[in-house]
């Protein structure tokens, strides 16, 4: 069963946390990580990209020139492809971008993303995160503490804390979360998961 430090937001440890086997000690599957963060990065493109083909740019109704006789080329619309302001060949057309992924799968990529941390010892646990008012200073102040500071982090509380929110979003290369709305994407695309101890048993519950 992995176990990991707890520290206070000094930085100073204050105790050990046992880690659940099932949930951060899986096999690390990298297949499936990458699979769930393709299917995340599609998921959220608009796919409202659109061009017009020539029946649908104006203009274009009649013959330009009679079809012999003029010794230039034959044309139908001064709008086909090959004219200034023509119709677009096998242009973009609104679609839908979407990938489905089943839901056992995507709890197992997140097992393997957040097993991966813990072995790789980029897994801080807090033993809790509160701030009186929004403060980045305080938020630095922690990162620092933490020795995770300059690095890519992604902090995760057990409910949404508006004042955690506030105090990382300024600070580059730092996201939050809640426990409930973790993904794969997030935890792989930051260097270090900073989490509290009551995330960690929200994660666990989860995911157990």
């Amino acid at each position: 069963m992995p176990k990991v430090a707890v520290y206070n937001m000094k930085g100073e440890q204050v105790g050990d946390l046992e880690l659940s086997e099932t949930v951060f000690g899986a096999p690390v599957n990298e297949g499936l990580v990458h699979q769930a963060v393709v299917r995340y990065l599609a998921n959220q493109r608009q796919g409202t990209a659109s061009t017009k083909t020539r029946g649908e740019v104006s203009g274009g109704g009649r013959k330009p020139w009679r079809q012999k006789g003029t010794g230039r080329a034959r044309q139908g619309s001064i709008r086909a492809p090959q004219w200034v302001g023509g119709g677009t060949v096998f242009g973009p057309k609104p679609r839908d971008y979407r990938q489905a992924m089943p839901k056992k799968a995507r709890r197992a990529a997140l097992r393997s993303a957040l097993s991966s941390k813990v072995a790789s010892g980029e897994l801080l646990v807090l033993d809790e995160l509160t701030f009186e008012e929004p403060k980045t200073k305080k938020m630095v102040e922690v990162l620092q503490n933490l020795k995770a500071a300059g690095a890519s982090a992604l902090v995760v509380t057990g409910e949404l804390d508006r004042n955690v929110i506030l105090s990382a979003r300024n600070i580059p290369g730092v996201g939050t979360t809640r426990a409930g709305d973790l993904n794969v994407y997030d935890v792989v695309a930051h260097a270090r998961l900073i989490a509290t101890k009551d995330a960690i048993a929200k994660i666990e519950e989860v995911l157990g």
